[in-house]
């Protein structure tokens, strides 16, 4: 099961980077890859959204259930359903002495045990790629 963390540190105040963090209807603006996220449900301090990539012309959907933890400025997601397998993790920001630093993991299986040795390497390299593409992006967006 690949695991991936990436993490930045963003130069500001963590309110405004946690507002930027929590609008994900908003990442297609910033992620060339996302083509949608729409919230289909709205809980207390959860969400539900629809998601859909196109990794090297592969459409991947899936569906994720957000729970969002304010006072620690953490959200964890898991899917409910899609074509992984397993997809998961967390967002977390933090104060440190240089700005906010954003941490972000990604747990996830292929699904597919026979294809998933040749097929997790790659995909492995494309959600850290991803991953720290939006780290990247959020940080520039934060910075201007």
């Amino acid at each position: 099961m690949p695991y991936i963390e990436v993490s930045t540190i963003v130069t500001g105040e963590i309110a405004p980077i946690w507002s930027i963090v929590m609008d994900m209807e908003g990442y297609p603006k910033f992620m060339p890859n996302l083509q949608s996220v729409k919230v289909e449900e709205r809980g207390d301090n959860s969400t539900v959204s629809s998601w859909v990539s196109n990794v090297d012309g592969r459409v991947i959907k899936w569906k994720e259930r957000d729970v969002f933890y304010p006072a620690q400025h953490r959200i964890e997601y898991t899917q409910v359903s899609g074509d992984l397998k397993k997809f998961e993790g967390y967002w977390q920001l933090s104060e440190v002495a240089d700005g906010v630093k954003i941490v972000l993991t990604v747990d996830f299986e292929f699904g597919m045990p026979m294809v998933a040795a040749l097929l997790n390497p790659l995909l492995k390299k494309k959600v850290r790629e991803n991953s720290a593409g939006m780290l990247a992006a959020i940080k520039q967006i934060c910075e201007r």
